[in-house]
């Protein structure tokens, strides 16, 4: 064999996955198992057991059925394995380069309508023509799209995965199936030595028609089609690096069961204060690691996490004036310098002085904007620091523990509380929002050409989040 231990088809129902194993088995040294991780049966429907697993024993230990299949003796064991099959064996065969990849895949439209054509006339599996059940299907665009969506993203956590690992994967198209040699070779790839002269005919195509004659609204399948995004044209670019949950950051009030996901560069000292005077002034849990987080949540079974969020403009301009213009402890200066000699931000080479009027503050703060279109797209050798990452990528870093249950706007976080109040059965004290210092300063600099460039850097967080322009408030 040729090093691997193992193999798995990755593939969707109706893509001629049945086909394939049949062809694979015929070859003396691999053995496929069928759908050994189905959640329903182990291998087949009819069957009970495989290599003295039946479903009890496999739900048991999986890890222990999956190390079955990779100690068999004379044989290479593998089987086929569906993104809705038990998800606890998924990691150990991604991340296990002795397992050979087998990757099939079909035009997602043909196995949509094959699908749909096996539940209707329940028959999954065809060997004698004669037996053939045809069904013309309504072809629904909304269920096409979920279908298709969620295709997509197997394919592409397979791919992502594969690759960060430094794996490869043997790819075979349902269109490649018919063809002996491409078989003869993925029998190659996975190490076996002989040849098949010709493919197990046992199992037949089921519904070999054009789509037109198998869908009875096609006109519409066909219009449904055309309006897909197939280039994913309409999608925003981002070049920004992916986030972890930034634990160390979350804030517990120790007077209510409330949990705050600070989003950093958005002000938020009200938002703590208030968190602070809970409970006759209980003050705040921070500090908080994974573990003394779940503990937090262990003990306060009735909770409810929050986050803020700011308007693109001033949160940039906070981070701007917080950490950009001022000098001292906690600010950025390697970063402001190059922003002075490399990116043209008229930044003061010191602190602010007098000279420093609101001219001059529009210009650096306008300059700092562009820089950040620039650092946001990935074109730029300067880190991309929280205090002015998307906001959109913040919140997908907390959905690496998990996402916050509300997601507030500064402007209107009173309302907001209230809701959270009534979630957690509790009268809470009213909260009372304060300006940022910075805010008067803002406004005295904000035009039209700001809110352009504000818009051209955060273009993903005004279309996630639809941001108006800036008006003092959050959207």
């Amino acid at each position: 064999m040729a090093g691997f231990d193992y193999f798995v088809i990755f593939a969707e129902m109706r893509t001629g996955s049945n086909f394939l194993e049949a062809n694979l088995n015929a070859f003396s040294g691999l053995r496929c198992h069928g759908e050994a991780f189905n959640p329903h049966f182990v291998g087949y429907p009819n069957a009970t057991e495989i290599l003295g697993f039946d479903l009890g024993l496999r739900e048991a230990d999986p890890h222990q059925f999956l190390g079955a299949i990779k100690s068999e003796d004379s044989v290479l064991g593998g089987f086929r394995y569906f993104r809705d099959h038990d998800p606890r064996v998924l990691d150990a065969i991604l991340d296990n380069p002795r397992c050979a990849k087998v990757i099939l895949t079909r035009n997602p439209a043909e196995s949509y309508v094959s699908w749909k054509i096996a539940r209707e006339t329940g028959q999954w599996k065809l060997t004698k023509a004669k037996h053939a059940k045809s069904e013309r299907i309504s072809f629904k665009a909304a269920e096409f799209e979920t279908f298709l969506a969620e295709l997509q993203d197997f394919q592409v956590l397979l791919l992502n995965r594969l690759q960060r690992s430094g794996q490869t994967a043997f790819y075979i198209d349902y269109e490649d199936l018919q063809d002996a040699e491409v078989i003869n070779g993925l029998a190659a790839w996975l190490g076996a030595e002989e040849r098949i002269e010709g493919l197990d005919r046992e199992l037949k195509k089921q519904n070999p028609e054009p789509l037109e004659h198998k869908v009875s609204n096609f006109e519409d399948m066909d219009k449904a089609l055309a309006a897909l995004d197939r280039f994913n044209l309409s999608r925003t670019p981002n070049f920004e690096p992916r986030r972890g949950p930034a634990i160390p950051s979350y804030v517990a009030s120790k007077g209510a069961p409330l949990l705050y996901l600070p989003l950093k560069g958005t002000k938020d000292e009200d938002v703590r204060g208030w968190l602070a005077s809970l409970g006759g002034g209980a003050g705040l849990e921070e500090g908080l690691t994974q573990k003394t987080l779940r503990q937090w949540l262990r003990k306060t079974p009735v909770h409810r996490s929050f986050t803020v969020l700011g308007h693109p403009v001033a949160r940039a301009h906070s981070a701007f004036c917080s950490y950009i213009l001022a000098v001292g402890p906690g600010t950025f200066g390697e970063i402001r310098e190059s922003l002075r000699k490399h990116f043209a931000v008229p930044l003061p080479k010191g602190a602010p002085d007098d000279t420093y009027d609101a001219a001059a503050h529009r210009a650096a703060f306008l300059a700092f904007l562009k820089f950040l279109k620039a650092n946001l797209g990935g074109q730029t050798g300067i880190r991309v620091d929280p205090s002015w990452a998307t906001q959109s990528a913040l919140i997908q870093g907390f959905a690496g523990f998990g996402s916050p249950d509300v997601i507030l706007r500064r402007g209107r976080v009173a309302d907001g509380i209230g809701f959270l109040a009534g979630e957690i059965g509790l009268d809470l004290e009213p909260f009372s929002e304060v300006a940022s210092p910075e805010e008067a300063r803002l406004r005295s600099i904000y035009d039209d050409e700001i809110e352009a460039a504000a818009r051209a850097a955060y273009h993903r967080d005004y279309v996630g989040f639809g941001f108006g322009d800036w008006d003092g408030q959050a959207a």
